[in-house]
């Protein structure tokens, strides 16, 4: 069975923004790792085909155990759709030996203007059975957050 988790926030920022930030390099090593994590990009092919490996971090492994190793969880993420300023769609494995993680999880970028500001939805499918649902939201919540405090900090007028 097939399970489907979601998350979504509201981003003071335009969606060509928005979107610039989901296929940049440094930004995703900026804002993607949720709370808890820090995240690396090894491999960078920002097309519909191409894709990036990402290493996440734990900073307190103790009590989040990696899916790789103790520390830390790699993904091979691949670009299978980039719709500008619209949609990004990833295709995410996980470097694991426990199958209770294998799979491919695909994880689609919603971006809708709205009044008030941009909306990003994240819906992931096909989630493997090993991610737990609350945490596994939480986290895309929290990476929402970052993405948020990324793009509203860098909206800012600087003092000076």
């Amino acid at each position: 069975m097939s399970r489907t988790d979601r998350a979504s926030r509201l981003i003071a920022a335009p969606p060509e923004i928005v979107y610039g930030a989901l296929v940049d390099r440094e930004s995703l090593e900026a804002w993607l790792p949720p709370d808890g994590m820090r995240g690396r990009i090894q491999r960078w092919d920002p097309r519909p085909g191409g894709g990036f490996r990402m290493i996440l971090t734990y900073l307190d492994p103790v009590n989040s155990p990696g899916k790789t190793s103790d520390a830390t969880d790699v993904v091979d993420v691949g670009f299978a759709e980039l719709m500008p300023p619209e949609r990004v769609v990833h295709r995410a494995v996980f470097e694991s030996e426990d199958p209770s993680y294998s799979g491919t999880m695909t994880m689609t970028w919603h971006i809708t203007d709205t009044v008030e500001g941009t909306e990003v939805t994240v819906t992931a499918t096909d989630v493997p059975p090993g991610i737990d649902q609350a945490a596994h939201e939480a986290g895309i919540a929290s990476s929402l957050a970052n993405l948020a405090s990324y793009l509203e900090a860098a909206d800012r007028p600087t003092a000076g």
